[in-house]
């Protein structure tokens, strides 16, 4: 869950990585970034399912896709690393699966490469999701991935933080340009669909505050992002609806992040 904007590194300033790893239990933040996702879940504590729900789906996804012969991802607005990466979940199927991660924040970029050095067919690029032209020509991208051959491009929970100015359609459709038949789109975006007025205005305030602002959608705006796809089943679904592995107690919409998985 990363911004595209130009961060720096200003520990003062609540970070939209940081904030995601605080959220998912990590150690990789900071007390401007605690304070504001201990803020965010005060006024909206389903965000705590929201990401981690994110996480699962991503798990879900990856792997459907590996077992279904595609071997190659690139996981835009990457954040920091985690357990279950991209390329540890594909690899769990397609043992020589190649993986590019791409944030633009450098110092997410640099801990990310020397987390995966010395594996080969992984890298990370520093790249932003609003100029997919250049991150989709960057030769670091273009050393491991063919695009003649059958691609996923991971969108997860980074487009809710492209504001409407910057075109998210546009920018979804220029990443999808050069993707060859049989390869895939895998999307998570925050919906403002049932979530509390309380809940929104909250996350809003939070986010205004951090080193990006978030812009919830709608159903249809999010549908939108696949035109063109065809939808895996089950379609564009709340995160615990998309092929779950185990009953879920909870209602799916509290998640309030809708996902999907479009082919070419």
């Amino acid at each position: 869950m990363t911004s595209p904007g130009t961060w720096g590194f200003d520990v003062t300033v609540p970070n939209v990585a940081r904030i995601y790893d605080y959220l998912l239990g990590g150690k990789d933040n900071f007390e401007a970034d605690r304070r504001a996702a201990e803020r965010l879940l005060a006024a909206a504590p389903e965000t705590i399912v929201t990401v981690r729900e994110n996480r699962e789906f991503l798990r879900r996804a990856v792997r459907e896709l590996a077992r279904a012969g595609v071997r190659q991802f690139v996981d835009v607005g990457a954040g920091l690393p985690t357990a279950s990466n991209v390329h540890e979940v594909a690899r769990e199927v397609v043992p020589d699966a190649r993986v590019v991660y791409v944030d633009n924040d450098p110092v997410v970029v640099t801990h990310g490469r020397a987390l995966l050095a010395g594996r080969p067919g992984v890298t990370v690029v520093e790249g932003d999701v609003r100029d997919p032209a250049a991150l989709l020509a960057d030769p670091g991208l273009r050393a491991v991935v063919d695009f003649a051959e059958p691609v996923a491009v991971l969108l997860l929970a980074v487009l809710h933080f492209v504001p409407d100015e910057s075109d998210p359609e546009g920018v979804v459709a220029a990443l999808r340009a050069p993707l060859c038949p049989g390869s895939a789109l895998v999307l998570s975006h925050v919906t403002n669909e049932g979530s509390r007025p309380e809940a929104v205005s909250a996350t809003n305030s939070v986010y205004d505050n951090a080193s990006a602002r978030i812009t919830l959608r709608s159903r249809e705006r999010v549908a939108g992002l696949f035109a063109g796809l065809t939808l895996e089943e089950p379609g564009l679904v709340y995160a615990p609806e998309w092929r779950p592995e185990r009953r879920s107690p909870l209602d799916p919409a509290s998640s309030f992040l809708l996902v999907g998985v479009g082919r070419c």
